[in-house]
């Protein structure tokens, strides 16, 4: 038995020796510690002491509506939100260093007087039940090994259990001490701290456990939180063991004690209350976890999703800017408006229920800004399992703004607008005029032996939109061959550019070869027959009606760092496309289809006329249907709100929809216009110049 005792009090010794030697290392220079350090370690951690002083903290970023208060979702890998000292109450911050650092305030970042206690205490039960790392250790090795700007090599070297990192550890601790307070120290050490159950940071942990900030923790709540460090996941009482969570506890309140933080009697009564559980749910994180009763949202916030992977100032790649939103901490003011994204839902029901096979799509955009106000689709953005295997109404695909999966949908006649710009650009006024027949034989190859094999389009209604036509009855009343006589006039190359320049963009592969190798020979194209959403069809118009003005959509209204500065990514960047009086001369015109009068009182007729009544004020806007009535479009603007909506059948193209649902589509964007516009006052559209509207004459 002597001989027993003997053996262990000479191996205590021993070790505690050992970590003298190693304690002066870490003191004294590094070049005196470097024989104790592998090369590997020392060159891989050279340079960090003075990233360890400014550490990228991994952060919740929040996306809101845009009224700054109504959360959509959130962003994030680790669940930490972080917070200064004062929001932190005193009696967590005393019962943390109860609980991992009682000499905290004595020593220098590294305590001696611990690693000799730990030795013993170890040794004496054979087993690891006391660390020597200090508040100051710990923190060096949580910043280390979750670095996002180390790599994955580096972060696996900061918590390797081998003398060399624990050298390094203790002299990063050391140096930390020198340039920080105690208090900072502290303060990042309580926001990097895992504590279990998905909570990251002490504000995470008080609310998963108890529902509250940090700043209003209890004694009770407090020692709680603080003895989870050690073992999180075992420990925690929600998912891992509330027994061992209340035996921590005591743990901390007899250390509080001891160290004179509480009285003997505070700490029996906090340690006579129950755990005291609320649990507070983490905060819903990314697109599919949109509250259910908002599942419409998802919609939008999949298209801000897109939107951000594609901006270069959130990092120089896209799995960069994904690592960036997701551990950033950014507070992210979105440009959905809740009132006009519930109407659009709204009339996008009306038209077609959540079981309908077929869809409507509705966007609607701001003007002069280009920020989305709403992405709606009678559809839930949801992962659930839909009945009888059908791909709706639960889905994640984007039918507002199309994605790599989705190119979009024929927009039938809407695309007659970009042929009328090319037209007036070139310098042919509204005024001219074309005896439209009830067919028309172009150059371009197509149509059959019927039209000797050229592309021959008919009207639709010979006997409504036959005869002489200008820009103005020729729009109104959406006649086929006026318009494909006069793409055929200005090159159709013209009209596709001007699409491109309004910012359509050709997502299905055959649309993008022959926009990119023959845009002359698409004669079909000034009527619809290319995919688009209806975001990329609001946002064009919304650049007629911005008078020229394109601005690439926006989904944000502002963008806010964990440091609190604004970044300017969230700004509109707009740029001239065409004249204000080409732009002017265009939604004279577009007055036509909508069932109003153009300033120079040329309208006759249009296919869209009840949406005058709906709107009540200055509108524009044109009809659109594709070929075998596929789908049904309405686009309209005013200064303020320009919408669209297509309706279809994502996964059967060949589906006729469009029949008999022409004037509920136009009811459905003039009613979703109306209800952006309830509050807003009356703006007029600009006359166009008589030179662009009658030829001079």
């Amino acid at each position: 038995m002597i001989g027993y005792w003997f053996f262990k009090i000479v191996t205590v010794l021993v070790q505690a020796v050992t970590f003298a030697v190693i304690l002066a290392c870490a003191i004294l220079p590094a070049a005196l510690g470097a024989g104790l350090v592998t090369k590997t370690a020392v060159d891989a951690y050279e340079k960090l002491p003075q990233n360890l002083s400014t550490p990228p903290p991994s952060q919740v970023s929040y996306l809101y509506a845009n009224d700054g208060k109504t959360l959509i979702t959130s962003f994030y890998e680790e669940y930490r939100t972080d917070v200064k000292l004062a929001e932190i109450s005193p009696v967590m911050q005393k019962a943390i260093v109860a609980a991992e650092d009682s000499r905290y305030y004595q020593h220098h970042g590294v305590d001696l007087k611990g690693v000799l206690r730990a030795l013993v205490a170890n040794q004496g039960s054979g087993q690891v039940k006391q660390g020597a790392s200090t508040l100051t250790m710990q923190y060096v090795r949580n910043v280390l090994k979750s670095d996002p700007n180390l790599t994955p090599e580096q972060r696996r070297l900061a918590t390797i259990e081998d003398t060399s990192r624990k050298v390094q550890e203790m002299r990063y601790a050391v140096a930390l001490e020198k340039k920080m307070s105690k208090k900072e120290i502290l303060r990042r050490y309580l926001n990097i701290a895992y504590f279990g159950a998905g909570a990251y940071g002490v504000e995470a942990a008080a609310r998963i456990y108890f529902n509250k900030p940090a700043k209003q923790l209890t004694l009770t709540e407090s020692a709680m939180i603080a003895g989870l460090v050690q073992s999180p996941e075992v420990d925690n009482p929600i998912n891992g063991d509330p027994k061992l969570a209340m035996e921590r506890r005591s743990y901390v309140l007899d250390s509080m004690v001891k160290l004179r933080y509480i009285s003997a009697k505070q700490a029996k009564q906090a340690n006579d209350r129950p755990l005291g559980l609320h649990q507070g749910p983490p905060p819903p994180n990314k697109c599919v976890s949109v509250a259910e009763e908002h599942a419409d949202w998802g919609f939008f916030c999949d298209y801000f999703h897109q939107w951000w992977d594609t901006q270069q100032a959130f990092g120089a790649s896209t799995a960069i800017r994904e690592f960036n939103l997701k551990r950033g901490g950014y507070k992210i003011i979105s440009s959905l408006d809740p009132d006009i994204q519930a109407s659009a839902l709204r009339e996008s029901l009306n038209v077609y229920q959540y079981g309908n096979a077929k869809a409507l799509p509705i966007a609607a955009v701001q003007p002069g800004t280009g920020r989305v106000l709403a992405m709606a689709v009678n559809r839930r953005y949801s992962l659930q399992p839909n009945p009888d295997d059908a791909p709706y109404p639960n889905s994640v695909n984007q039918y507002v703004a199309g994605d790599d999966g989705l190119a979009g949908y024929q927009a039938g006649s809407t695309f007659k607008m970009f042929t009328m710009l090319a037209a007036l650009e070139l310098g042919k006024p509204l005024n001219t005029m074309f005896n439209a027949p009830a067919a028309i034989v172009t150059h371009w190859p197509g149509g059959g032996a019927a039209c000797g094999g050229h592309y021959c389009p008919p009207n639709a209604n010979p006997a409504w939109m036959d005869g002489p036509r200008s820009m103005w009855d020729g729009f109104g009343r959406s006649v086929n061959t006026y318009w494909v006589w006069l793409e055929e006039q200005i090159g159709a190359g013209k009209a596709v550019a001007m699409a491109q320049r309004l910012g359509i963009k050709f997502r299905a592969d055959l649309d993008a070869e022959i926009a990119s190798d023959t845009p002359d020979d698409w004669g079909p194209f000034t009527l619809g027959v290319s995919q688009t959403t209806p975001l990329d069809l609001a946002n064009a118009y919304a650049t007629v009606a911005a008078e020229g003005m394109y601005c690439p959509p926006l989904p944000v209204v502002s963008i806010t760092g964990p440091d609190g500065r604004s970044l300017p990514q969230a700004n509109p960047t707009c740029q001239r496309v065409v004249s204000e009086d080409i732009a002017r001369a265009a939604t004279d015109a577009a007055r036509c289809p909508v069932g109003q009068q153009s300033f120079f009182g040329k309208c006759n007729g249009g296919t869209g006329e009840e949406v005058n009544t709906i709107v009540g004020r200055p509108v524009a806007g044109k009809t659109g249907t594709s070929d075998g009535e596929s789908t049904e479009s309405f686009v309209g603007f005013t200064p303020q709100v320009a919408a669209a909506a297509i309706a279809c059948n994502p996964d059967n193209p060949q589906d006729a929809v469009g029949g008999g649902v022409a004037s509920s589509v136009d009811a459905a964007v003039a009613k979703t216009m109306a209800d952006a516009l309830r509050n807003q006052p009356v703006r007029n559209f600009n006359a166009p110049s008589a030179a662009i509207a009658n030829g001079g004459t």
